[in-house]
């Protein structure tokens, strides 16, 4: 299974529903903005570190970041 696809999805998901944008998540992430973009249209692929990081920004466990369905 390629896992950018459903990390991207649940970036994306979780961003939307914390209220945040794009820039806002690279802010408090540090990543680029066009980094969180191609993340969330699954064409990064992140490696752990990253998605640990993100999760840590948006205030979830870096495993529902990869879980298919946004669930732990």
């Amino acid at each position: 299974m390629d896992m950018r696809k459903p990390a991207g999805r649940n970036v994306k998901r979780t961003r939307q529903e914390k209220g945040l944008t794009q820039e806002q998540l690279a802010e408090l992430s540090g990543f680029s903005q066009q980094y969180i973009s191609g993340l969330e249209q699954g064409r990064r692929n992140p490696t752990v570190v990253s998605l640990y990081e993100l999760a840590t920004a948006l205030g979830i466990s870096h495993t529902e970041l990869v879980s298919p369905d946004g669930e732990e």
